[in-house]
């Protein structure tokens, strides 16, 4: 059985558009990590916002002009202060993890760079999630005749879990069928 018979075709038009996003992501990260490395020494927080501002506008010109090219343009003011505007919420987030890891947590720089570097990925990881959702929902929407936008927070909430049902679904059904490929479990129970 091929898995793309078995994949929404929703999961598989979001494909490309993820593989784009997620090969600019990796570009932005290695050098969000270098500029993050080099000024390091100013403080950990201070060195996030650096890298974030000046990743965030390489960003915005290859997400606008190669993942959401298709896409309906509007004004660009309005696109870059979203596109920036989310960006900084994703800033608040990666900072806040490394915070939590620097004043929670008591680690210093001089000691605990790897561990920086650790909570920094999961300050990443955490952001990249909710900047991807951002901005295919909000700032680079669809055709509204293709997919309607969000009117409010509750609907855009509303249009996450409806996606997230729909990997819940096709994870049940994998389920199912590595259960009928799967030997039945031995029972080690004695009769005696």
């Amino acid at each position: 059985m091929r898995l793309a018979s078995i994949t929404p075709q929703r999961l598989r038009s979001l494909a490309p558009e993820a593989s784009a996003f997620a090969l600019i992501g990796l570009a932005n990260t290695l050098a969000y990590f270098v500029i993050v490395n080099v000024t390091l020494g100013i403080g950990a927080v201070k060195a996030q916002v650096i890298a974030t501002l000046i990743t965030t506008a390489t960003s915005y010109l290859a997400n606008r002009h190669w993942t959401y090219r298709s896409r309906p343009k509007s004004k660009k003011r309005r696109e870059y202060s979203l596109f920036f505007a989310f960006n900084m919420a994703g800033l608040l987030i990666q900072s806040g993890v490394v915070a939590i890891g620097e004043y929670g947590f008591g680690l210093t720089l001089r000691e605990n760079r790897l561990m920086f570097n650790f909570f920094t990925c999961i300050g990443v990881g955490l952001a990249t999630l909710f900047r991807f959702w951002a901005y295919r929902t909000l700032v680079f929407r669809p055709h509204p005749t293709d997919h309607p936008a969000p009117t409010g927070a509750a609907e855009g909430l509303a249009e996450v879990f409806e996606e997230e049902s729909e990997v819940d679904h096709l994870t049940g059904k994998l389920d199912a069928e590595l259960g009928k490929l799967e030997p039945p479990a031995r029972s080690n129970s004695s009769n005696g």
